[in-house]
């Protein structure tokens, strides 16, 4: 439903709101972070905005330190003419685990998600835990649900709150362990239904009402990822399992997408249910999944009123394989009023045009250095991006702790097979250490770059970590170079040809298949069309390189000194992202 790095996924159906679905996903440390989709018919989805757009909503994303940290696990929901965004965030996963001060939860709130914005800063409450999640009870109170496993045993635990300030109005209380032999819960979610053939009855009690369910996704978030669910008649609980169990999960099973959890459920306007959860693609025995986790659409029965249990019936989830075949999808209707990011399966074609802003898909690592991007700074330089150099490249100097700031700009990868392209228009670097061009980025540890480098001499190169320095005469230089969890080719450094100095450089990064990568660089044409007249492939590189963690890839632009002294500019055009292709099965 939404491929690539689109983690976590948190769904609503709101008719108050012309009939659209609204849905969130984990950003980790990208930022602005939170996309916000919306969609009229579970088909065609829009990015309408990222709740996470301004630096003084959540200052401390500039603190997380490890690739795994930042935003995890957001819930949207929308209660009485507000959107709320329960989520948290996610400090240095090296803390002690019984360091509380790992996971800040937080909520915004908003009266229009299509107005970036109307989304509030960040509103903190305490819970020792993660993947928190709103709720309100048939009485208006709210409460908010959140995970934890890093105690004596794992727990789902429920507080109330006051959500304009964050006050918790109880101490927490744990309302259930998760289901027998599973482990690490998360993503819990809390729904309610009433018993149809008894609406009479009270609901906040065991006393023949309606029944609480409780959503929670469990043992890890890799192959054996699952989706449970237990149900109570009163709030607090007891919460019984589903003897069925695990609701929905590829354990165990051959199916292309693997990995699927961490769910949450909504109905239509016809009153089906649908199910989201995250997956990875590839199967069980593959390693190429560099799109990482990204969301999937399913089907959901839950008849309750006719179910001939006194407790109500639990749901039916279709298994995940790639195509869609139960309910009908409701009719197409491409039509959402608002919103500046693209559908989803838009391509990119952008050339930067003065006057023009940097569209809220493009993605930084951690908050960027705003004065390190200018689009069409002057008239020498209409229709370009301008990047000016951090000192810290995408590694980060020490490789363990990129704090942000980098000046990296990209797209996330959205399809298996797919061509990015941008044109480096202009540089004339002279320090060295001083680079420029394009990469395949998924964590500060795990990134692809192709570039141009300045080089002390045509025998060394700067390493990944420091520039260097001598006395040799500096030299521009193509350099491909990567690195990963696993192996990866070793750095390929080549002289600039004489015939390209000064003149615009085409880079593209290809997936001409599902589990490589092409690097490539050439002139551009002369009339200046953006396209190239001869790329040349520096280097095919598996894309298993980017198939780690729980994040996904981005395509982009970069420029640093390495830690050195350097200073110029890059200027870049013609920003190309052409789909071509997604694999859905074997």
């Amino acid at each position: 439903m939404l491929p690539g790095f689109h983690p976590d996924p948190s769904c609503i159906f709101v008719r108050e709101w012309n009939d659209t679905f609204f849905c969130a996903s984990s950003s980790f440390n990208a930022f602005p972070g939170i996309p916000v989709h919306a969609s009229k018919d579970l088909q065609n989805w829009k990015l309408i905005g990222n709740v996470l757009n301004r630096e003084e909503q959540l200052p401390t994303l500039a603190d997380t330190n490890s690739s795994t940290s930042g935003i995890w696990a957001p819930t949207i929901r929308y209660s009485n003419g507000t959107f709320w965004l329960v989520t948290t965030l996610v400090f240095d996963d090296t803390r002690p685990d019984n360091d509380s001060t790992r996971w800040d939860n937080i909520l915004f709130n908003s009266t229009n998600p299509y107005d970036p914005a109307s989304w509030s800063i960040a509103t903190h409450f305490p819970f020792f835990g993660y993947d928190t999640s709103p709720f309100w009870d048939t009485d208006g109170q709210a409460y908010i649900v959140g995970s934890h496993f890093y105690r004596v045993y794992p727990g789902l635990e429920l507080a109330p709150i006051d959500l304009s300030t964050g006050e918790l109005l109880e101490d927490w209380q744990i309302i259930w362990n998760g289901a027998a032999g599973a482990e690490a819960p998360e993503g819990p979610h809390l729904y309610y239904h009433p018993d149809e053939s008894n609406a009479t009855a009270t609901t906040t009690h065991d006393d023949g009402g309606g029944c609480y369910y409780l959503l929670v996704a469990e043992g890890g978030t890799g192959y054996g990822h699952r989706v449970d669910m237990a149900r109570s008649r009163a709030l607090l609980g007891p919460y019984d399992g589903d003897p069925a169990d695990p609701e929905l999960t590829a354990a165990n099973t051959t199916n292309y997408f693997q990995t699927v959890g961490h769910a949450d459920v909504f109905q239509d306007a016809s009153d089906n249910w649908w199910g989201v959860a995250l997956s990875t693609r590839g199967g069980p025995a593959s390693d190429t999944h560099p799109m990482g986790r990204e969301t999937v659409l399913t089907a959901v029965s839950w008849d309750i009123a006719n179910n001939n249990s006194t407790q109500g019936s639990f749901p039916i989830w279709t298994p995940i394989t790639g195509e869609e075949s139960v309910w009908a999808l409701p009719p197409v209707d491409k039509y959402i009023p608002c919103g500046l990011g693209p559908w989803i399966d838009e391509g990119d074609d952008f050339n930067f045009p003065p006057g023009s802003d940097l569209p809220p898909h493009f993605t930084y690592y951690r908050f960027p250095n705003a004065s390190s991007f200018a689009v069409s700074p002057d008239a020498g330089h209409a229709n370009t991006l301008r990047l000016l150099p951090s000192s810290s490249n995408l590694t980060g100097l020490d490789g363990t702790s990129a704090l942000g700031g980098q000046t990296f700009v990209g797209r996330r990868q959205q399809d298996t097979l797919f061509t990015y392209r941008a044109t480096l228009v202009e540089y004339a670097p002279t320090e060295v250490g001083e680079e420029a061009g394009v990469t395949a980025f998924l964590t500060q540890d795990h990134h692809l770059d192709l570039g141009v480098v300045v080089s002390p001499s045509l025998s060394s190169s700067s390493s990944a970590n420091e520039s260097s320095t001598g006395d040799a005469e500096p030299v521009l230089q193509l350099r491909y170079r990567g690195i990963s969890a696993v192996a990866v080719p070793a750095p390929v450094v080549t002289p600039l040809p004489d015939a390209w100095l000064g003149k615009p450089l085409v880079f593209e990064i290809k997936a001409p298949n599902e589990t490589h990568f092409a690097f490539s660089v050439g002139l551009a044409c002369e009339d200046g069309d953006g396209d190239e007249e001869e790329l040349q492939t520096i280097v095919y590189v598996p894309n298993n390189a980017l198939s780690y963690g729980f994040t996904g890839t981005f395509l982009g632009i970069y420029a640093t000194s390495n830690g050195g002294n350097g200073t110029t500019a890059a200027y870049f055009s013609d920003w190309r992202y052409l789909p071509q292709g997604q694999i859905r099965d074997y």
